[in-house]
């Protein structure tokens, strides 16, 4: 069984794809689509530090995964021109790690974590005066004769990333000077990323084909891009190497990727909350345990678009099944199950 997260349409970066994912990067605010907003405040934000020559403030960007906030972080640092250190909170496994972290930090860097909201407590502890005073306190010694001192580091900027905004203490998300949600991408938006990856990759492309894989693409841009990889080899193999809108409709039906980016498990899971609960409501875990997903996965990875869609509701009681996901796949709801009248 291919896990939830190794899928084509998996939001997240797949093995060995962070390389290729790296080139098709944007260096530049100018060159980023979409998050219109979040680019014009911090064009503003850039601006003014560049200008006061002080590091910017600390910023938290949420969102569902593989919609551009590792991106925007380099692209920071580039526009700031000082360096950038990439790290993960799992990474970060005791506060030794941070302080090293920390203090090999020069004037005005950009620490970048991902997965902000797995950090341990005594973690996020370090962090609070290294955030607010660009200060360290270490324990030098154990027991009674242990000591504190306090070190000054190098001003820098923390860049934080998460998918779970509601999972970030309030005393470390109070010390970010600007929280960013980042949004699911309108297919405009990814027809022109597609197109703009392409001219990276040297594939050809036609106008339609972008489209075609845009309307698949779930919103996310890492999403496109991979797709785009995928039919660039259908094609490459299939035909003349020009990505057309049929050789786009071709591959990515042999994907098994509907015209709405839906996939086995998209349907996998709808159907089980159809057939197996009547639509709901029913709980995440229990749904889970059905199709044989971790509950938090489904969460991260498969609820958010069909929410989108509009296709299932979150509700106290539990998940439900809208009648729009009732009728794309095709299938009767139950009689009376959306207020229609029942047959006498």
């Amino acid at each position: 069984m291919i896990h939830i997260n190794d899928r084509e349409i998996s939001p997240e970066s797949l093995q060995n794809e962070q390389r290729v994912e790296k080139s098709l990067r944007p260096s530049s605010l100018d060159q980023y689509i979409g998050q219109d907003t979040i680019k014009d405040n911090l064009n503003i934000i850039i601006q003014s530090a560049l200008t006061r020559k002080e590091p910017i403030d600390h910023l938290l960007f949420y969102g569902p995964p593989g919609l551009g906030k590792t991106t925007l972080s380099t692209i920071i640092a580039h526009e700031m021109k000082v360096n950038i250190k990439i790290t993960s909170g799992p990474a970060i496994e005791k506060p030794g790690d941070i302080a090293a972290i920390l203090t090999n930090l020069q004037q005005n860097d950009i620490l970048f974590i991902d997965e902000i909201h797995r950090l341990n407590r005594s973690v996020e502890e370090i962090l609070y005066p290294a955030m607010e005073d660009f200060q360290l306190d270490i324990i030098i010694g154990k027991g009674p004769s242990a000591r504190s001192i306090r070190l000054d580091i190098p001003a820098f900027t923390l860049i934080g990333a998460t998918t779970q905004a509601g999972r970030i203490s309030s005393p470390l998300r109070d010390r970010f000077g600007s929280v960013n949600r980042l949004e699911f991408y309108t297919n405009e938006q990814l027809q022109t990323i597609v197109i703009q990856a392409a001219s990276f990759l040297n594939v050809q492309i036609t106008k339609e084909g972008a489209t075609e894989i845009a309307k698949r693409s779930r919103g996310t841009p890492r999403i496109a891009n991979r797709l785009l990889r995928r039919t660039r080899d259908w094609a490459l193999v299939k035909s003349d190497g020009i990505i057309d809108k049929k050789i786009a409709i071709d591959a990515l039906t042999a994907l098994e990727i509907d015209d709405r980016g839906l996939d086995k498990t998209d349907k996998r899971f709808l159907l089980a909350i159809i057939n197996n609960y009547q639509g709901g409501p029913v709980g995440i875990d229990t749904v889970a345990a059905s199709i044989a997903e971790e509950s938090i996965t489904i969460e991260d990875v498969v609820e958010p678009y069909l929410m989108q869609l509009g296709f299932i509701n979150r509700t106290a009681r539990g998940r439900v099944v809208t009648k729009s996901a009732y009728d794309y796949l095709k299938i009767e709801p139950l009689r009376g199950q959306f207020g229609q009248q029942e047959l006498l």
